[in-house]
């Protein structure tokens, strides 16, 4: 018999699970998530699953969704990109100038050619002068080299650099990836460089919470295809954890419904992921993990998600009424229960003859500074330092400054790198007044609620609207939003289509499918059915998804201990991890590609040995630094051959070795 703790840190809550391999779900428990020190979070939900004194503990795994909430929010630490050999035009290619923002970027002479050799020697004084420009501002740096994939050793060598001059962690880009594509490869680099001080602190939190326990079994956390890894090595790659809260759900849904053919949907506070079991088995996206517009090059469970929750802000929209999304605030009736004053401060804003354009919003701090301290400007300084009390409301902060516009933009930057959050409206409130939910304030939704259908007034649709009115329309456009990812979803699985959010076709039939409102008097009926039922899991799912299922005409499963499927799937996964190598023809020969640099052979046969041979320990070592114990290793052999003017053509051999495991658990 053996026992795990299972543990999953969404933006919303801390769930936590002791699972026996032999008779199931001992215990489970929910505790808020406390960003400004998540250790409070964690600790209060595994206080109130383990005994006391608590039985041995073989196993504990970690899930979290707060990469995936990170990307698609856009927060993140401060980074430097160095980007070896790139052409100056790559920022202009699939996403990455939008994505790095304001963090810094140093195109460095270096890099290599198609066929691994150098095409101009590294410049390593252009690197030094990088690193002493920008290592006083940032939290990492990211170094990804033309065509590193096929010689990394530019990026080792700027690697060393930076490790000499800093204590910084350094991401070099072949060492996530082994796939060509140079622009999407430097924007996983980037991503993966500013996730590395958000991972950092979570794990460290649930170490000191474990210490504090005298419980020693191994840590593992679960990447976004499902598999476990150790913590250490997740340091690495944090990257690698985006979708690793879906990942688990999926694997934990699976578990509790026994379903084999049907969507999984998980929603929680800021994302909702959406994946389709084939078999019992989820898909595995082998072109790379696409989360908040961007696409990665992260192998991971086929998920789409999609920028919605119980807590996205509700914004008023003059066409479409109420819309939720993407982004996720804090919602008005959990602020009134942490801090009492917000209630008092909601009262006198409605008290005001007219409504202003930031009744009900509050802004406070998320999570304590990283170590970049000098990145503040001094606009940011002042507002960090008026947020010491505890939350202010946004009207005060903008009306205390010299040049509000300048106070705001500071806002906006220190919510963009998840430093500080907004509280506003949010579904979750909606629900609390129409007595879906009871799990916070009320009266403080009430509040909120009717703050909010004032500000509606200027629309045409938001004439004499009450505040219950607002209310169902915000869970209405719940609803159409929540059935509409699942439509999407359906449409890209069967057919590749991509369905416009906002277009006009979406309008015309699929909101007016889902949508509540508009039917009486409508010329014309639309209906959609659902040919899959749905295994929804989350918190908020038991409050939105039967309307959903319903009007979708499928069938909808919530399983006993759905709110806790995340922390479920932690612990009842395995170990895999993986290592290439590619072999091309070359002038004189052949040369392999390896993660660790370029051999060359005379022999085609005996560069694929040499490869296989080099995969397969690398493979092994990996799975065993991930934690892995009782190692398995499987070769995988590809040949491509092409054809032309009657002949065959050699074109190159992939080699795959896949190391699986189970995870060492404490004896």
């Amino acid at each position: 018999m053996a026992i795990y703790l299972g543990i999953d840190t969404g933006g919303t809550y801390t769930d936590a699970v002791l699972y026996d391999d032999r008779a199931g779900v001992l215990a489970s428990a929910k505790a808020l998530t406390t960003k400004h020190d998540l250790s409070l979070g964690i600790r209060e939900a595994v206080d109130a699953v383990l005994p006391d004194p608590h039985p041995t503990i073989h196993l504990v795994s970690l899930s979290t969704t707060l990469a995936t909430n990170a990307i698609v929010e856009g927060h993140g630490s401060p980074i430097c990109l160095l980007l070896l050999g790139y052409p100056q035009d790559v920022l202009d290619q699939d996403g990455l100038r939008q994505a790095l923002g304001a963090n810094p970027v140093a195109f460095i002479t270096g890099g290599h050619t198609v066929t691994g050799e150098e095409q101009a020697p590294l410049d390593r004084e252009a690197v030094r002068r990088a690193i002493a420009a920008h290592a006083g501002g940032v939290s990492a740096f990211a170094v990804s080299g033309y065509f590193a994939v096929l010689n990394p050793t530019h990026e080792l060598a700027a690697r060393a650099l930076i490790r000499e001059a800093t204590h910084l962690p350094v991401t070099c880009g072949h060492e996530l990836t082994s796939n060509l594509h140079a622009p999407r490869r430097a924007l996983t680099t980037a991503l993966n460089a500013r996730l590395i001080p958000l991972l950092q602190q979570l794990i460290l939190a649930v170490r000191g919470m474990l210490e504090e326990k005298a419980i020693r079994a191994p840590l593992m956390v679960v990447k976004g295809d499902g598999s476990l890894v150790a913590a250490d090595f997740a340091l690495e790659r944090p990257v690698e954890t985006i979708l690793s809260g879906p990942a688990a759900s999926v694997v934990g849904a699976r578990h509790l419904s026994g379903e084999e053919n049907v969507f999984v949907v998980d929603m929680g506070g800021t994302t909702t992921d959406i994946a389709l079991l084939r078999d019992g088995r989820p898909m595995l996206n082998l072109e790379g993990a696409s989360v908040g517009g961007w696409r990665t090059m992260v192998e991971a469970v086929a998920v789409h998600t999609f920028g919605l929750g119980g807590d996205s802000e509700v914004r008023l929209d003059e066409r479409l009424g109420p819309v939720l999304g993407p982004r996720r605030v804090v919602p008005l009736s959990l602020l009134a229960c942490q801090h009492p004053g917000v209630a008092a401060a909601l009262e006198l804003q409605l008290a005001r003859a007219e409504p202003e354009a930031h009744d009900g919003r509050f802004v406070l701090r998320q999570r304590p500074r990283d170590g970049a301290r000098s990145a503040f400007s001094g606009a940011e300084e002042s507002v960090w330092e008026a947020l010491a009390g505890g939350p202010v409301a946004m009207e005060d902060l903008l009306a205390g400054a010299p040049i509000p516009l300048f106070r705001r933009l500071a806002i906006d930057d220190l919510v963009g790198r998840g430093l500080v959050v907004v509280s506003g409206f949010t579904p979750t409130d909606a629900a609390h007044v129409l007595g879906l939910q009871r799990h916070w304030s009320g009266p403080a939704a009430r509040l909120g609620a009717t703050l909010c259908a004032r500000q509606a007034m200027e629309y045409s649709w938001g004439q004499g609207l009450s505040a219950e009115s607002l209310c169902e329309a915000v869970v209405d456009r719940m609803t159409v939003q929540a059935g509409g990812s699942l439509v999407t979803t359906a449409l890209a699985e069967a057919d590749g289509v991509a369905l416009d959010g906002h277009g006009p076709l979406r309008r015309l039939f699929v909101d007016r499918a889902l949508s509540a409102d508009g039917k009486d008097g409508a010329l014309m009926d639309v209906a959609l059915t659902l040919r899959r039922p749905l295994v929804a899991v989350g918190a908020p799912v038991a409050t939105f998804y039967p309307v959903v299922a319903e009007r979708l005409r499928t069938g909808l499963c919530i399983p006993r201990h759905a709110e806790i499927a995340n922390a479920l799937g932690a612990v009842v996964g395995g170990i895999a991890q993986h290592a290439r190598a590619l072999i091309k023809p070359g002038s004189t020969g052949y040369r392999v590609h390896l993660p660790t640099g370029v051999e060359n052979y005379g022999d085609r046969e005996k560069a694929v040995e040499a490869a296989i041979r080099h995969v397969r320990a690398l493979a092994e070592a990996h799975a065993r630094r991930a934690g892995a114990t009782d190692v398995q290793v499987h070769i995988e052999r590809k040949d491509h051959i092409g054809h032309g003017r009657g002949e065959d053509v050699y074109l190159d051999t992939e080699v795959l070795a896949t190391a699986l495991g189970r995870p060492r658990v404490e004896t």
